[in-house]
């Protein structure tokens, strides 16, 4: 498959209205171990980087792009967002991967890429930790983390 293919019907992927599509944290693992050219997009903020943790990547020669979507401490969207990952990115058909903690950043990232001209945008459904468990906490039933992914205390 050659840069900027479309990925769909090679992975599983679920259809979302905005953007190409949800994969799982296993299937975004897939696209980043196949294609090259494939982008993981943290959007979540500095403070989360910094206490949660962040993907580690070095197995498949990358990093991940760390770009907030909204900013800390206001919450406020970006409003240089696309501009900054536009500027980052010249492929617009690469795979582009958006993470957050629990998969609603991340979406809204992946659909104003897409309104942007970006063709393959995916958001990493459950994001790095999942919604909280029964006891309230997150992390330990779905996303990147529970699925047993590398990733690294900063």
């Amino acid at each position: 498959m050659a840069a900027g293919d479309s990925i769909s019907g090679t992975f599983e992927i679920a259809p979302a209205p905005g953007y190409a599509g949800n994969v799982t944290p296993a299937t975004a693992w897939k696209i980043l171990e196949s294609r090259k050219d494939a982008i993981l997009i943290d959007v979540r903020t500095r403070a989360e980087w910094s206490y949660v943790g962040l993907p580690d990547l070095e197995s498949v020669g990358r990093k991940p792009a760390l770009l907030e979507w909204q900013v800390f401490p206001s919450m406020q969207v970006n409003p240089e967002f696309v501009a900054q990952l536009s500027g980052g990115v010249a492929d617009r058909g690469a795979p582009l991967l958006f993470l957050c903690r629990s998969g609603v950043r991340s979406a809204a990232a992946a659909r104003a890429m897409t309104e942007a001209g970006y063709s393959n945008c995916f958001n990493v459904s459950d994001g790095f930790e999942g919604p909280p468990d029964g006891k309230a906490r997150r992390g330990s039933t779905v996303g990147w983390k529970a699925s047993g992914l590398p990733w690294r205390q900063t």
